[in-house]
């Protein structure tokens, strides 16, 4: 549902949008749409986006913004991320309420995971 004044579609840059699509569908079952050699639109979200062919890549220390998932188990999340070609940028840790981990994605962008649930 498009919504007045909210967050209705993100973009991200990506190195390998094949590599991107597989990782995503695996790991989250995103579906996608292919616009041409150099888009592909995601739904199954929570919110709807895309993915553009870039040489560059969100990361933060580039100061780009963190998109954070929630699982209620972080271990196997991070074990799917792994397993599809996923990459560990910061290992598990805690904070006030909850423990998360960063990684990047086949095609360069960085993530997080986060959980409330102990483990």
């Amino acid at each position: 549902m498009t919504e007045h004044e909210k967050i209705n579609y993100l973009e991200f840059p990506s190195r390998d949008l094949g590599a991107t699509k597989s990782f995503f569908s695996a790991v989250f079952s995103w579906e996608f749409q292919d616009y041409g050699p150099d888009y592909v639109a995601f739904s199954e979200a929570a919110v709807d986006g895309g993915f553009y062919k870039s040489d560059l890549a969100a990361r933060t220390e580039a100061g780009s913004a963190l998109v954070v998932f929630y699982s209620n188990d972080l271990a196997n999340t991070q074990s799917k991320i792994e397993n599809s070609g996923g990459q560990i940028v910061k290992p598990i840790f805690s904070f006030p309420g909850g423990r998360r981990f960063h990684f990047t994605e086949p095609g360069g962008c960085e993530f997080a995971v986060w959980s409330d649930v102990d483990a």
